[in-house]
């Protein structure tokens, strides 16, 4: 066992792997991740699973027969996230459910579509038919209503491409409604469990290059860690209030943030700084394994950043003075975001078109 990410799981992060493949579940890496490196969950998105499909070999045998490229790639998708989900098994249960996840993506074509998301998560949880699996549905604002249905369904979800505030407030909200929606119909809320994916290092690409711009070099690297301080003190403040402990006392979890986009982008920037300055009690960190290792090798654990949103608020505010905008920040990221994962599926979509042709030819 690792002692650095002994001691990250100590301080009450939750360690899981952003990525996931059929050659991983095969040759036991992600058993031996579990095992060694205190592993206790899997992210996954188009991108990733447009690089695990481009290894064809893998997947040659589930792909012989299949001739639509939607339907292989959700029985190749569903197929690889069930697996996985097996394999936590027993992290799922000794936590009650908060860690042993496994997440899936809805299209992201479909980031604007109210209805077919809700449709898509449905027909996904259906598929991989896993207690512990997580529907990943993204922060649009079609998205929310979307995250509220889905939750009063009973289905456990992972709000994806949270990267302001303001926009995680509401999909907070969208969690609280979704719990109130289920309780009235009878359903146990015990058994729903939802992340909130706040993007780390891809705030401070955005903003670096403008404070590079601006001239105001000093500030750079320090926005995305304060705006992930500021948003875990928005947490703090839901999951006290009176509307979420009046459902607490009917079985409802909270939905725990999660650190996503973990990997540095900047060299300039230690390898392990989003892990390092992102600790707290019960927050989630998805690491790509680069990242992970690279802790595994020389992290260190920082100090919390419990209790430190008006400290986050401070360097958000000087940011904004120096002449960043950043409610403009915020929507170019979200609209990049939904953009790169649709470039992902449709080079997804043409892998799969490939490996269908060879398979059946």
């Amino acid at each position: 066992m690792n002692d650095r990410l002994k001691a990250l799981a100590d301080a009450g992060v939750s360690i899981w792997l952003d990525d996931l493949s059929r050659g991983r579940l095969k040759s036991g890496n992600l058993a031996e991740m579990i095992a060694d490196y205190y592993v206790s969950g899997v992210t996954t998105n188009p991108t990733i699973f447009a690089a695990a499909l481009a290894k064809g070999a893998d997947y040659a045998e589930q792909l012989q027969g299949l001739t639509d490229v939607d339907e292989a790639i959700t029985a190749c998708t569903t197929t690889d996230v069930r697996d996985a989900c097996d394999l936590f098994a027993d992290a799922y249960r000794a936590t009650k459910g908060f860690d042993g996840r496994v997440s899936i993506e809805v299209a992201p074509t479909l980031a604007h579509d109210t209805e077919a998301t809700i449709a898509q998560a449905k027909e996904l949880h259906g598929l991989v038919d896993r207690d512990n699996v997580l529907i990943k549905i993204p922060a649009t604002k079609a998205g929310l209503p979307a995250i509220t249905e889905t939750i009063a369904a009973g289905i456990s979800v992972n709000v994806t491409l949270i990267f302001s505030e303001e926009r995680y407030r509401e999909v907070m909200d969208a969690y609280l409604a979704g719990l109130e929606k289920a309780a009235a119909a009878g359903i146990d809320l015990s058994g729903i469990h939802s992340v909130a994916s706040f993007f780390i290092s891809r705030v401070d690409s955005e903003i670096d290059k403008r404070l590079a711009a601006l001239g105001k070099d000093e500030l750079k690297g320090k926005a995305a860690i304060a705006n992930a301080e500021v948003a875990l003190g928005a947490y703090d403040e839901v999951f006290g209030s009176e509307r979420y402990q009046a459902l607490a006392a009917q079985g409802a979890n909270v939905q725990r943030p999660l650190w996503a986009s973990t990997g540095t982008k900047d060299p300039a920037y230690p390898d392990t700084l989003y892990v390092s300055d992102l600790v707290a009690d019960g927050v989630v960190n998805t690491m790509p394994e680069k990242t992970l290792l690279a802790f595994a090798d020389h992290g260190e654990v920082g100090p919390s950043i419990q209790g430190k949103a008006a400290h986050g608020a401070e360097v958000l505010a000087e940011v904004a003075a120096a002449g960043v905008d950043l409610p403009e920040v915020f929507e170019v990221l979200e609209t990049e975001g939904v953009d790169k994962f649709i470039v992902s599926w449709h080079e997804l979509q043409a892998t799969v078109k490939g490996a269908l042709e060879a398979a059946n030819a």
